[in-house]
This record gives C-alpha cells, sequence and structure tokens, in this order.
C-alpha cells in the first residue's frame, strides 16, 4: 500500500550551498548580545571595584567579602588590618574588601 519511498528535499536549489557568511551571522549576534549584557558590564564592576581598593585609607569602615565589617588599621599593597572590636585585629587580603561599610543613602540624610 505505501510502497514509494519519500525522500526530504533541501531548502536551497540543487547544486547551490547555503552563503557561509549568512551561517555566521546568528553566532556574532548572539556575541554581541552576550558582550552588551554580561562582558561589558562585569569589566566595568571590575573597574570600579579596583579604583575602590586604590583609594583605601586607614579609618575607613568596610564590609569583606566574607560579611565581616571592620575599620582599617593598617595597610600594604596585598594586606588590610582590620579592627573589628576593641583589640581585635584581623589581616586579610585587600582583594578580599568588597565595599564601603556605608550606603548610599546614609551621607544624603
Amino acid at each position: 500500500m505505501f510502497s514509494t519511498i519519500a525522500f526530504a528535499q533541501s531548502a536551497a536549489a540543487p547544486g547551490q550551498e547555503p552563503n557561509v557568511l549568512m551561517s555566521l551571522v546568528p553566532f556574532v549576534f548572539i556575541f554581541g548580545v552576550m558582550y552588551f549584557l554580561v562582558i561589558r558590564p562585569q569589566s566595568k564592576r571590575q573597574k570600579e571595584h579596583g579604583a575602590f581598593l586604590k583609594e583605601l585609607k586607614r579609618g575607613d569602615e568596610v564590609l569583606t567579602s566574607s560579611g565581616i565589617l571592620g575599620r582599617i588599621e593598617g595597610l600594604t599593597d596585598t594586606f588590610v588590618t582590620l579592627e573589628i572590636s576593641e583589640g581585635v585585629r584581623v589581616k586579610l587580603l585587600r582583594s578580599s574588601v568588597a565595599g564601603s561599610s556605608k550606603t548610599p543613602t546614609e551621607g544624603k540624610a
């Protein structure tokens, strides 16, 4: 009854190959979207954080990436000494300082 076999036909005309450039367009588009949504904002945040770490000075109150809140008592190129309580000092890597403990709204009150 169904003895004939149906063969699929290609979308292009016989003997014609799809353009290589047109097959790369979706990949270029995806890379462009990823660049503007992921890569560019992340590099901007890294640059701002690097500038923040360079501007640290003694007496600043900071928050570390592990959640420790303290005041800077000493600085070197790679280490920060935080005083987290009276007489309790912790030595951390400078890169582990996540940000200032003061929120932007505190200064505007």
